[in-house]
């Protein structure tokens, strides 16, 4: 038998885990990803984050908070991604800052991506609104999560 054989069983398997490790997101899942502050594009198989954003969560990984987290407090339904995809996520970006440092990020290719800032004073004002928005939705994230521990210490139901 060649080493090269594989029964039907173990090629569907194998087509399974396959078929698990991508997403894909339907239009209004697209639509929704776009007005995120956090993405810089995104078709039905992929989403490209800002380079701001990269930075950010690896700092906020860093400091103890987990992947999951971080997509949580940006703003992202997370119940849209396989398990384990957040972490997968931020440990490549870590082994891409450790091999080429943090401007590794900015990955070129075929696809559209961030390029990072510029020195274009449009772009800079692109970005700028980008963070504040990011801010503002991190901001009420810690507000909600501030009011709820509020309401478990006293044991009394507030309203938020």
């Amino acid at each position: 038998m060649s080493a090269f054989f594989v029964s039907k069983v173990e090629y569907n398997k194998k087509q399974a885990n396959i078929n698990n490790m991508k997403n894909k997101f339907s239009s209004e899942q697209i639509a929704k990803l776009r007005l995120n502050p956090c993405v810089f594009n995104c078709s039905i198989k992929s989403v490209n984050y800002t380079f701001e954003f990269k930075k950010r969560a690896l700092e906020l990984s860093d400091s103890g908070i987990s992947a999951k987290e971080i997509w949580l407090r940006s703003d992202f339904d997370t119940s849209w991604w396989r398990k384990g995809y957040f972490r997968e996520t931020i440990r490549d970006w870590k082994k891409i800052v450790t091999q080429k440092g943090i401007r590794g990020l900015i990955r070129s290719g075929g696809i559209q991506f961030d390029k990072g800032p510029s020195l274009n004073s449009a772009d800079k004002v692109k970005r700028l609104e980008l963070q504040v928005k990011y801010l503002k939705a991190e901001n009420d994230f810690l507000a909600k999560l501030r009011a709820k521990r509020a309401e478990s210490n006293s044991g009394r139901i507030k309203n938020i």
